[in-house]
């Protein structure tokens, strides 16, 4: 079983001069920062869990509504 999918796999076969482990070092170390900053910003959250749910209800109805208003608008 392979770990790379089919069609990633093609792609990268057809750029061998690209160190393909080294991309993905890269990614797993920038996707492992982001993880740290989102850790260390948690830590200093005082929200709690419902607090964050209601935040996040009353953006979702912002961005509904804002697009819900544009539809079929040029502008």
């Amino acid at each position: 079983m392979s770990v790379v999918p089919k069609e990633l796999h093609k792609i990268m076969k057809k750029h061998p001069e690209i160190r393909w482990s080294e991309v993905a070092r890269q990614a797993m170390w920038e996707y492992a920062r982001r993880l740290e900053l989102l850790d260390r910003i948690a830590s200093k959250s005082t929200l709690s869990e419902k607090d964050a749910l209601k935040i996040g209800n009353v953006v979702k109805k912002g961005i509904a509504n804002r697009y819900g208003k544009t539809e079929g608008r040029n502008d």
